[in-house]
């Protein structure tokens, strides 16, 4: 059987003196045994304090910290399912999360306080801890519970292989989150799957720089490293001339950013004389990055900038390419990892032949179960096995896989998945707007960013500022569109949707 939550008491078993995890903040080091013992730590006392029980959530609304590997790990051993909470949403969303998940207890670190005072009165849950000494009246504080715990191996009950382990919510095509349901066969496989195709061992060093309320803080490198006794180097939050120090200091050996990150180091002003000499390779994911982008890191650090591709719901690690193949291949994301399935197929679920643009459907250990009280979506998204991906994509002779666009509708802003529907949905809320059709427009910063496309009621007026103020009360910033255009009329086909093809060949310059 394959429990994700057995990964660290293992390692804790088979290494316990290694160091394991570097808080940059606070500068402490932790050894396995004594990360093993903080996830005992907190599984302890969230089932003897508050009653946590196999099947339940437990949420986090805080900037990284060790909480986040405490919790993974300790949720995991009481078979309690983690729920961490993007930080970036607005309290309107957040609240949806909250009442669709329900957690049964709630951590909230001090920078959200606020935020937490506005979701009481959308939303309950019936307990809330503090974090990092954040003032919370009535709410006690996470570190004196974990003092107060004891660190041995909780009891753990039956569980199984397929058992939620996390819950990681994506933006619904729809207009409302997803959450996409990880088993513990998930982690544990997308574990397996990148140590054996990206060649990771105990002598890799990685720091996480990405917020860890996504799969990609907690799932690229965090859990395959500790699979692999390899080191950690936890960051609160990403700074350009700090994470540039992080790494050379530190000799971190494989790092994950996203493209945008990377242009950011590549303008920062320690990059010229930053020591990468111990690193094995970069990764790009999140995002498509540019072949140019890939061209000039190799040509300014004389190291591979690979270009990799997951997703929350099917493993964040689903390519493997060594680096040589990263220049001579840019633009592709590589071949698939070592134990899964892929597919290309048409509109009717035909496989293409090579060199042709299909949907990419994905099979293997490492995919969801499912969406979190979402039969039907569940249902569309698996089926026979296959998990549909919504992208396109095409393989070459060679087997190299290359990303061609989405199906979804979705735009990518900096990493962050941006669903039309979600951002349209808001602006037909103002009273002033008749409808509205978001497309992305080419960004040389995030690589993308949102245009909407407005049609207003007769008779009524609304400034794009305006409608701009409407939108940061109720989305995340990086939601919001940079752009708005007026239109008379949107145009539509015979079954009443946008064309949308139209308003890019309109707005947009050729290409």
């Amino acid at each position: 059987m394959t429990l994700a939550s057995e990964l660290l008491s293992n390692r804790a078993r088979l290494t316990p003196g290694r160091e394991a995890l570097l808080d940059w903040q606070t500068g402490r080091r932790h050894t396995y045994a004594e990360l093993n013992t903080r996830a005992n730590q907190a599984a302890n006392f969230l089932r003897e304090q508050f009653g946590v029980q196999k099947g339940e959530r437990v949420a986090i609304l805080a900037h990284n910290s060790i909480a986040y590997v405490d919790l993974l790990f300790g949720l995991g051993k009481l078979g309690a399912i983690f729920a961490p909470l993007n930080w970036r949403l607005t309290g309107r969303e957040l609240a949806f999360i909250l009442n669709d998940s329900q957690p049964r207890v709630l951590l909230v670190g001090p920078e959200f306080v606020e935020v937490l005072a506005e979701l009481r009165g959308q939303t309950s849950v019936e307990h809330i801890i503090a974090l990092e000494g954040a003032h919370i009246p009535g709410a006690g504080q996470y570190e004196q519970f974990m003092e107060g715990a004891a660190g041995r191996e909780p009891v753990q009950p039956d569980m199984d292989e397929d058992d939620p382990y996390c819950i990681l919510y994506t933006s619904g095509t729809t207009g409302q989150p997803k959450g996409a349901v990880l088993p513990h066969r998930q982690v544990f496989w997308n574990a397996v799957n990148t140590v054996i195709s990206w060649g990771l061992s105990e002598k890799d060093v990685s720091p996480i720089l990405t917020p860890m309320f996504h799969s990609g803080g907690l799932f690229v490198f965090l859990v395959p490293l500790f699979y692999a006794a390899g080191r950690i180097v936890l960051a609160r939050a990403f700074d350009p001339e700090a994470s540039l120090s992080l790494i050379v200091s530190e000799r971190c050996t494989v790092i994950l950013g996203v493209p945008t990150l990377f242009q950011v180091w590549m303008n920062s002003a320690s990059f010229t004389n930053a020591d990468f000499s111990q690193v094995h390779f970069f990764i790009s994911g999140g995002a498509p990055c540019p072949p140019a982008l890939i061209k000039a890191w190799q040509q300014a650090t004389g190291l591979a900038l690979r270009q990799g591709y997951g997703l929350t719901e099917v493993g964040v690690n689903c390519f493997s390419m060594t680096a040589g193949e990263a220049l001579a291949k840019a633009g592709s994301v590589g071949k698939p990892i070592f134990h899964s399935r892929m597919r290309l197929v048409d509109a009717q679920g035909v496989d293409v032949p090579s060199g042709d643009t299909g949907e990419l459907l994905i099979a293997g250990e490492h995919v969801c179960s499912g969406y979190w009280n979402r039969p039907e979506d569940t249902a569309a998204a698996l089926q026979d096995g296959w998990f549909h991906t919504g992208d396109m994509a095409r393989q070459d002779e060679d087997g190299y896989f290359y990303i061609a666009g989405r199906f979804k509708d979705m735009i990518i802003s900096g990493g962050e998945n941006v669903y039309a529907a979600e951002v349209e949905t808001v602006f037909r809320e103002h009273p002033a707007v008749a409808d509205a059709a978001l497309i992305g427009q080419p960004d040389a910063q995030w690589g993308e960013v949102g245009m909407m496309i407005v049609a207003l009621k007769p008779g009524e007026q609304a400034t794009d500022r305006q409608l701009l103020g409407f939108c940061r009360e109720r989305l995340a910033r990086y939601k919001i569109p940079k752009r708005i255009e007026f239109v008379s009329s949107l145009p539509y086909s015979p079954y009443g949707k946008v064309i949308k093809a139209e308003l890019r060949a309109l707005f947009l310059p050729p290409g």
